[in-house]
């Protein structure tokens, strides 16, 4: 037989596209993952409907350049193995992207299939069932080096972008110790992210593969409050600098004080710790009405975390349209299936309160103006519009930003006008020697993936420093 794609190019004729999901009704009721996982048949069945086209668009639009054909066409044949191995040549964590990542606008988005009209392929699935398979078979490799290097490597943030930096350096040798300011490695992956998209023990079986190779972790350790960034500087021969923006952006309406509103982050992180068995003394949704203000994936997760809690009503709230939503398409109509109600073109004006208690949202119906030069429309209060949703609790989602780096760590950190941390053209070094930067603290607010990303790649920019810093040393 040949490889499966190839074997079959109208495969997507003869195969529907298909994502097993729990139904709504049973899937609210816990925190588990939603996806059912695929049986080695429906795996390949959906494997083989690539019709292996000559331009890869898929590849193109993935930010880690996967070779989707290649293990797509493995998997199809059943040879997971190999599929697996293909996979994890550009990618450190196949079966969390493959979770998470928005494919509907990354890699299925631009498949040829959905281009043309067709259902595309389900790549991102498959790309988590066979990073599965390889754990549960035992085909994941530890971290090995072929030789150990005295230089160390010290990485601010179990993040994303942590992780994949620390998996690519401790592979080549380095002494790698990762310094996080929570009391669990995996930052936005362990806290930020529900169980409904990522179960922990995915996130936590990265992090033991890490640690079972050599990579140390410094928890509950603050850079720039328990450990100087001198200190840091001082003790390793390169620092990466890879926190992510965590500081919520708030609402400024009329009756909403700092304690009105709850920042989206805390309200996840509280369920998430509840979920890994920790006593977490903080509000739930309990029995009430809840607003979400936002429209991206964070949003998503609070409305579907609310549903989880047992709300009476959720509400999201968002100033643009369904067309015009940041958020992933996929997540809009899993809220949606479960009973998340959306009022679109719709923003918040003010908070209502009886006495000290907040108890309703008032709103101001939105229209989008015609596209200027630039394409983009505007956002137009509608005349005489306003209306009031009831509220005992209002969660805000309306994305994040950095905190003041070069405050916490180094005053000469040179930061960009967004207060991001400045880096070199087309590449990850800061102003000061021997510190590297990747992922959010760099980008801004951005998806996993692209932190990921950065972080594999910063790796290699710090080896090729290092190895610089060894030549010169032995001339």
């Amino acid at each position: 037989m040949q490889k499966g794609g190839r074997s079959n190019p109208g495969g997507f004729l003869i195969e529907a596209r298909r994502l097993d999901k729990s139904s709504a009704q049973s899937r609210v009721q816990s925190f588990d993952e939603i996806t059912l996982k695929p049986t080695l048949e429906t795996g390949q069945k959906q494997a083989s409907r690539c019709t292996d086209c000559g331009v890869p668009f898929c590849q193109n639009a993935c930010p880690l350049q996967n070779n989707i054909p290649d293990w797509l066409a493995l998997s199809a044949d059943g040879d997971l193995r190999e599929a697996w191995k293909t996979a994890s040549l550009t990618s450190t964590m196949p079966e969390i992207c493959g979770r998470i990542c928005p494919q509907d606008r990354l890699c299925e988005g631009a498949c040829t299939l959905q281009q043309s009209g067709w259902d595309g392929v389900t790549i991102g699935s498959v790309e988590a069932w066979i990073a599965d398979q390889a754990f549960e078979n035992g085909w994941v490799e530890p971290i090995r080096p072929l030789a150990e290097r005295d230089q160390s490597v010290a990485i601010v943030g179990a993040g994303p972008a942590g992780l994949a930096s620390a998996d690519r350096l401790r592979s080549a040798g380095y002494q790698v110790t990762i310094y996080d300011r929570h009391d669990r490695a995996g930052g936005l992956l362990m806290y930020g992210i529900p169980g409904f998209k990522l179960e922990k023990h995915i996130v936590q079986r990265r992090i033991d593969r890490l640690v079972e190779g050599g990579v140390q972790f410094v928890l509950n350790t603050s850079v720039g409050t328990d450990i100087s960034m001198d200190a840091l500087r001082n003790k390793h021969d390169a620092v990466l600098l890879a926190m992510g923006v965590y500081q919520a952006r708030r609402l400024s309406i009329l009756g909403c004080g700092p304690d009105d509103a709850l920042p989206a982050l805390d309200y996840l992180i509280a369920q998430n710790k509840r979920d890994l068995g920790d006593a977490v003394q903080a509000d739930t949704a309990k029995g009430k009405n809840i607003v979400v203000v936002g429209g991206g994936d964070t949003a998503m997760d609070c409305v579907r975390t609310a549903i989880r809690q047992g709300a009476t009503r959720v509400t999201c709230l968002y100033r643009r349209d369904r067309a015009n939503m940041p958020g992933s398409a996929r997540e809009v109509q899993n809220a949606e299936e479960e009973g998340v109600t959306f009022e679109w073109l719709a923003a918040p004006k003010a908070l209502m309160s009886k006495g000290d208690t907040v108890n309703a949202v008032r709103a101001q119906r939105m229209a989008l103006s015609e596209a200027g030069a630039n394409g983009r429309r505007e956002i137009v209060p509608v005349a005489d519009s306003d209306f009031d949703i009831a509220a005992e609790l209002v969660i805000e989602a309306l994305g994040f930003e950095p905190e003041n780096f070069a405050e916490q760590m180094d005053a000469s950190l040179a930061m960009s006008r967004w207060n991001t941390i400045q880096v070199a053209r087309g590449g990850f070094a800061t102003s000061l020697e021997g510190v590297f930067a990747a992922g959010d603290a760099v980008r801004g607010a951005s998806l996993v993936v692209w932190a990921v990303r950065d972080g594999q790649d910063a790796a290699a920019e710090i080896d090729r420093y290092l190895r610089a810093r060894t030549e010169e040393a032995a001339a």
